[in-house]
């Protein structure tokens, strides 16, 4: 075995595939394992045909004789010179394993291919693991949208908006 339960995974063992509206099922189902209220089927084939679309679906060998598993996924909007991460998430076996930094590491590669000058997202007031990725990734804060979110009860959550320089 390559990599431990909670250790940091060797990147090399990480692969970030390109997927489209193909992958729909699989990202709503991810989604669903993640986040409420989930985003469905429908709503993942409507973003990822987007022609400004891109997604990366996070694939980990967790150890040299393993077969590739999903462990997370990003998906994103390119519009002019700026980048928007639309939804990122990693279930729980790999979560604080480094698979989000290095998702959030491609789609930013992406955007900056396709000639973006900022990556922008909102995260949860509240999410402060969510937060000390972005800000671990460099991301800085420039906002704050208020009742953004709504959590299962109900209450509204404001959201944090956050933007990474892709020019420097």
């Amino acid at each position: 075995m390559t990599t431990t339960a909670g250790a940091r995974l060797d990147p090399k063992f990480v692969s970030l595939v390109w997927i489209g509206p193909e992958r729909a099922v699989e990202l709503a189902e991810m989604h669903a394992r993640l986040f409420s209220p989930a985003w469905s089927e429908a709503s993942m084939q409507d973003s990822l045909s987007h022609p400004g679309s891109t997604a990366f679906l996070a694939r980990v060998r967790d150890g040299a004789d393993a077969l590739p598993e999903p462990a997370g996924f990003v998906m994103g909007q390119l519009a002019a010179d700026e980048a928007e991460i639309l939804s990122i998430g990693v279930l729980p076996k790999f979560q604080r394993r480094g698979v989000g930094s290095l998702l959030i590491e491609g789609l930013a590669r992406a955007a900056k291919r396709a000639e973006a000058r900022r990556l922008f997202l909102e995260v949860a007031a509240d999410n402060q693991a969510a937060f000390a990725l972005y800000r671990s990734c460099g991301f800085t804060a420039i906002g704050m949208r208020k009742g953004y979110y709504t959590r299962k009860d109900g209450e509204p959550q404001d959201a944090l908006a956050l933007a990474l320089a892709l020019d420097r």
